[in-house]
């Protein structure tokens, strides 16, 4: 099923097209994005998938008319889910891509415009629109959200999402940045927040909060359960058990990258010691 209507006009002069793409569930489409009143910049390249690359082309090419021009498209990050039809759609369409240097390194296409923090993306138009690039890595290296302050809407990726929740695994994930990315998304105060998975979001500071409350519950206790293992400590394996006792063991492989996330930040908190792949908390 089609998580939401499509195309479909969130505000004048940005609309959103949900597009199948093999992401995580619950989430089974990832939203693109279409800026601007004459200029028009696409966000999110994602669909892999043939038929849904089709759509996904009449959307795009019936947006460029009436004297309308696509000006580039834009990866949030460089998740399968975000760049699935990269190359394939910029080529249809005849048009630049555009994104951070850490996404350009790992998707291999070129990038005509590297995208770095605080700059604007000006496109004009009968209401001219000027789109705030802010770099919020943390769940992935490079990752960019859009600000544009006068509409007071903000674009997120996979900062956070309006179905399932977000993976922040070590390694390319780290959870101390995620978690102060998220603090200064919340300090933008916008009306509303467009994520790559669910429908817009009415209130992104109050979910932005909630993530960050739900992430700091989630590490003490993570904390308390590493604490009943004593001084000799435990592995990621036998922690998820109790940790993550609360989820299903269907995802606990899941949960084990996220907790590797959350035993990293500890560690770095000088909280938990880690050696030879073995957790223990902390004493004194």
């Amino acid at each position: 099923m089609i998580d939401l209507a499509r195309p479909q006009e969130v505000l004048p002069g940005l609309s959103l097209f949900s597009a199948r793409t093999p992401t995580l569930p619950p989430a089974t489409h990832t939203n693109s994005y279409a800026l601007g009143t004459r200029e028009l910049v696409l966000i999110e390249p994602a669909t892999p998938y043939e038929d849904e690359q089709r759509e996904w082309i009449l959307w795009a090419k019936n947006l460029a008319s009436n004297g309308r021009s696509i000006v580039a498209i834009v990866p949030t990050h460089h998740h399968p889910d975000h760049v699935g039809g990269i190359d394939v759609l910029s080529k249809e369409l005849g048009v630049p891509i555009w994104a951070h240097e850490e996404t350009e390194s790992r998707i291999r296409v070129p990038v005509s415009r590297r995208l770095n923090d605080g700059e604007e993306i000006v496109l004009d138009g009968p209401e001219a629109q000027r789109w705030r690039v802010l770099l919020t890595p943390g769940h992935a290296p490079g990752h960019l959200c859009f600000h544009e302050e006068s509409k007071k809407a903000l674009v997120v990726g996979d900062m956070v999402a309006s179905i399932g929740t977000i993976l922040v695994a070590k390694g390319e994930g780290h959870m101390a940045t995620y978690l102060a990315q998220l603090g200064r998304l919340a300090s933008l105060n916008a009306a509303v927040g467009l994520p790559a998975h669910g429908g817009p979001i009415k209130t992104p500071t109050t979910l932005f909060e909630r993530y960050i409350a739900h992430r700091l519950l989630r590490e003490e206790k993570v904390h308390r359960a590493l604490k009943a293992f004593g001084e000799s400590g435990t592995t990621i394996e036998e922690l998820v058990k109790t940790a993550y006792d609360d989820t299903p063991k269907e995802i606990w492989p899941i949960a084990e990258m996220s907790l590797g996330a959350h035993l990293e930040k500890l560690v770095e908190d000088g909280r938990v010691n880690e050696k030879d792949g073995r957790f223990s908390v902390v004493v004194g």
